[in-house]
């Protein structure tokens, strides 16, 4: 049987992951990897995640073991709902929000909502790669606006909307990572959310605000988020998930916006999955009740902030000149930046050799043309990993610099 002939165009736009595909060539023990966005297993609550099972099963049997609501299990939706009132200062009843697994499928299903093929939709250059996958599954146009240092900058995003208009066409969301982003570890400033906000209002589109970092924040004030800016207008719909903060496993996450947008969501999840593991959403709903969320978020930021230490203070020891990288002030990864002549990906199968391993930049960015960048995970790796790694990396440069 020839199955090519019988794929959809939906396969045809489909690609592997670069870190999915790299993962598996880079599980040898001894290569040291800074290519994951994996947290750090040995601080996940092992045995409050027991407890909470074995009790969640005992006293719900019947709600933890059925079926559940596709919009989610009430006891998790009551939790958050304080949690965005005690955390964020976001004031939200249960039809604005919809559990899902995790923000993967919420950004699978944000392009399945509003996405045409050809649609045009804006990231920053670069973004996180997971969405750009989502996002060329759906067909769109991806364009990239230009970034700095604090994030998408927003006369870049408005010079792409106007050039849309130009053309007759209507971008259909901005999709941002505000918080210490994926890839680059740099958080947009509130006054620059606020400008980007105005814009997208003016050209009649949304922010599509994922953030999955937000609460692990080392140093500094947070900026309000795009969702408490917009205070209640619409112009906003935030993806959060549990897999930075909770345990990855459990795969899961929740949208809040609209009641109108997210009813959308709810009947296009019922055709996906019919509903998240209700026993999941009842073990994380104990877990926030209990309050030992915060605790545990606190030993997370206690811990990635020395790694996060450790790892700028021997890149300033060991890189040679000409190398530069941001200074994240949270969140789990940096950005690292060769001179221009070089190709972060060629010098991967190189550091590979030398046993080492990074994420190179270029698949990051949607036109895909900026060769010389690479993102380096420090939340994964023990501190030994760290240093040796860095050095291993260091010297595949020199190497090839």
């Amino acid at each position: 049987m020839n199955y090519s002939e019988l794929y959809s165009q939906v396969v045809s736009r489909s690609k592997a992951s670069a870190i999915r595909e790299l993962l598996k060539v880079i599980s040898r023990p001894e290569i040291i990897s800074f290519a994951g966005g994996l947290p750090d297993p040995n601080l996940f609550p092992v045995k409050e995640v027991a407890e909470i099972m074995n009790q969640v099963v005992l006293e719900h049997p019947k709600e933890s073991l059925q079926y559940g609501t596709t919009e989610g299990q009430d006891k998790l939706k009551t939790e958050l709902i304080k949690l965005l009132q005690d955390t964020e200062n976001i004031t939200v009843n249960s039809s604005q929000i919809l559990v899902v697994s995790a923000s993967q499928q919420a950004l699978d299903m944000a392009a399945r909502i509003f996405v045409n093929p050809g649609d045009a939709i804006i990231t920053a250059a670069p973004t996180y790669l997971g969405a750009l996958q989502a996002f060329q599954v759906a067909g769109a146009d991806i364009i990239g606006a230009d970034s700095d240092e604090y994030g998408m900058i927003p006369e870049a995003l408005e010079k792409e909307l106007a050039s849309l208009k130009q053309q007759g066409r209507r971008c259909k969301y901005v999709y941002l990572v505000p918080d210490f982003q994926n890839p680059t570890g740099t958080t947009i400033p509130e006054d620059r959310r606020i400008k980007i906000l105005e814009i997208v209002k003016k050209y009649h589109t949304f922010v599509l605000e994922d953030s999955p970092y937000r609460q692990v924040r080392f140093e500094g004030v947070s900026p309000k988020t795009f969702y408490a800016l917009d205070k209640g207008e619409g112009n906003v719909i935030t993806l959060f998930t549990f897999s930075k903060i909770f345990v990855p496993g459990f795969r899961l996450g929740y949208i809040v916006g609209p009641e109108d947008v997210i009813r959308k969501f709810v009947i296009l999840k019922q055709a996906m999955d019919l509903c998240s593991s209700p026993i999941l959403q009842l073990a994380t709903a104990a877990y926030l009740k209990s309050g030992r969320l915060r605790v545990h978020i606190q030993e997370l930021i206690g811990v990635y902030r020395q790694k996060r230490d450790l790892m700028l203070k021997t890149l300033a020891e060991v890189m040679p000149e000409g190398i530069s990288w941001t200074r994240p002030e949270g969140g789990l990864f940096l950005w690292l930046t060769l001179p221009k002549h070089m190709n972060a990906s060629e010098l991967l199968h190189k550091a590979i050799e030398n046993k080492v391993a990074f994420v190179a930049g270029v698949d990051f960015y949607p036109s895909g043309n900026v060769r010389n960048d690479m993102r380096l995970n420090f939340s994964y790796s023990s501190p030994e990993q760290i240093v040796e790694g860095l050095k291993r990396l260091a010297q595949t440069i020199k190497e090839n610099i």
